[in-house]
């Protein structure tokens, strides 16, 4: 048997090597877990510097910079507002069809139950509008899709063009620099509130008539009581000028 001197000897080793087996699964586990949450950090870290480093180097869009559907840079409003395009109609189905522009821009119009039809001046039904019909469509513009307010078959055309011609989009195109009209001497891109309803229906359908062959997503109207009908969809105009009477006095 063992005397006290070499069970002490013998046993302590063990349960030293007891308590060793005990905390190291957790030890390890806890450095594993500090380990991971570091490198993940840095990870995180290094991908928020990576973003805001993008960010910032990415330059603004330039002034009168192309941008898909001829939309220039330096005017930054957007999102859905009161405008609408003429055209040919095609590929009607139930509540949708398309619209193909006089410069080979395609909108895409919604229809619902509040839309209301003109023919000429004379109150119209849906069933005017059928393939191969010009139309003027006004209503709910974002970006080629127009929700109708109300669409009216063979619109009056051509009527009140200060000068110069629609230049239709070309991908890679600057936009023409030409002016023709009156432009409003203090008239700043941005400037002005966005207007709905009749007021922008009648400037947009004003703008149209002069320059056919693009997409108005929003009517501005200036400090001076003017309007600004803004135009995409074509390398110019971009900007149609039109008075408080609704008649186009200018374009750039």
């Amino acid at each position: 048997m063992k005397n006290d001197e070499e069970r002490m000897m013998t046993d302590e080793p063990v349960k030293e090597s007891k308590v060793r087996r005990v905390f190291a699964g957790p030890r390890r586990l806890i450095a594993i877990a500090v380990l991971i949450c570091a490198v993940a950090g840095s990870a995180g870290y290094a991908v928020a510097r990576s973003s805001n480093s993008d960010a910032a180097a990415a330059p603004p869009a330039a002034a009168g910079a192309q941008l898909p559907g001829g939309e220039g840079g330096s005017n930054a409003r957007s999102g859905p507002a009161a405008g609408g395009s003429v055209g040919t109609v095609s590929n009607v189905s139930g509540s949708t069809f398309t619209l193909t522009t006089s410069a080979g821009e395609k909108v895409t119009v919604n229809v619902t139950s509040s839309t209301t039809y003109l023919k000429g001046s004379s109150a119209a039904t849906q069933a005017a509008v059928t393939n191969g019909a010009s139309v003027l469509v006004l209503g709910t513009t974002d970006s080629t899709t127009i929700t109708a307010g109300q669409v009216v078959v063979d619109p009056a055309t051509g009527s009140g063009s200060p000068g110069g011609q629609v230049i239709p989009f070309q991908q890679g195109t600057q936009s023409a620099a030409q002016q023709v009209g009156q432009i409003p001497a203090d008239y700043t891109e941005g400037d002005g509130t966005v207007v709905s309803g009749t007021t922008a229906y009648k400037a947009t359908q004003a703008a149209l008539a002069a320059y056919p062959g693009g997409v108005v997503d929003r009517v501005v109207q200036l400090s001076s009581g003017e309007y600004e009908v803004h135009n995409i969809g074509v390398n110019w105009p971009h900007h149609i000028f039109v008075n408080s009477s609704f008649q186009v006095v200018g374009a750039e």
